[in-house]
């Protein structure tokens, strides 16, 4: 599995382009803006792009998901309980950050334990509402890509609507702090770094 990590939009949400070495097939995760620089980076890679996966559904994970789509002709994948954020711009909260944003309805609506295959790469659903209602992280191997769940030392804000602290902190303790140390965690904003080191040092779940 090789990622390609990019900086997208006005809040600085981080895109991957996950791909598998051996067929060149691809997933772009939480395309939130920025989309002529996705778009590049996947023709110089010379990927074959099938899923744009949401890890939830506020504008700046989803403001590109038409223009990836339509230059790929990729599916687009979301957790069922933010399927209607896509399409509606009161509730991915863009009507309230400058603009009004309206995609696609998704191709496919994601559960908990779903999984994704992607060349030979095989994502599971981890369900972790409480930033969103449908609000997912993505597991393969020994990296997660945790949306806006877990963030290094940092969890994602419940404070907006469909937003719930115990949720978050129990999807955490319950799907995430199960993982061994050394898995990596990709988060949806911010730095990088490893359930081992959340586990000591986040002190939102101590």
């Amino acid at each position: 599995m090789k990622i390609i990590q990019l900086e997208v939009g006005n809040l600085g949400t981080n895109c991957y382009i996950v791909y598998c070495e051996q067929t060149k097939k691809a997933g772009v995760i939480d395309p939130g803006g920025s989309a002529a620089s996705i778009i590049a980076e996947i023709h110089r890679a010379n990927l074959e792009v099938e899923y744009i996966i949401n890890t939830h559904g506020h504008a700046d994970h989803i403001a590109a998901n038409d223009a990836v789509q339509k230059a790929t002709g990729a599916k687009v994948l979301i957790h069922h309980s933010d399927a209607n954020m896509l399409t509606s711009a009161q509730a991915n909260l863009s009507m309230y950050i400058g603009g009004a944003i309206v995609c696609q309805e998704a191709d496919r609506l994601l559960s908990h334990n779903d999984t994704i295959t992607i060349g030979t790469i095989e994502f599971k659903v981890l369900h972790t509402p409480g930033h969103t209602q449908g609000g997912i992280c993505l597991l393969a191997d020994k990296v997660l890509i945790a949306g806006d769940t877990l963030f290094a030392e940092s969890i994602g804000r419940t404070d907006f609507p469909g937003g719930s602290y115990s949720e978050l902190i129990n999807g955490i303790k319950e799907h995430l702090m199960i993982l061994d140390d050394d898995v990596k965690v990709l988060p949806g904003h911010g730095p990088s770094t490893t359930i081992g080191t959340e586990r000591k040092l986040n002190p939102f779940i101590q």
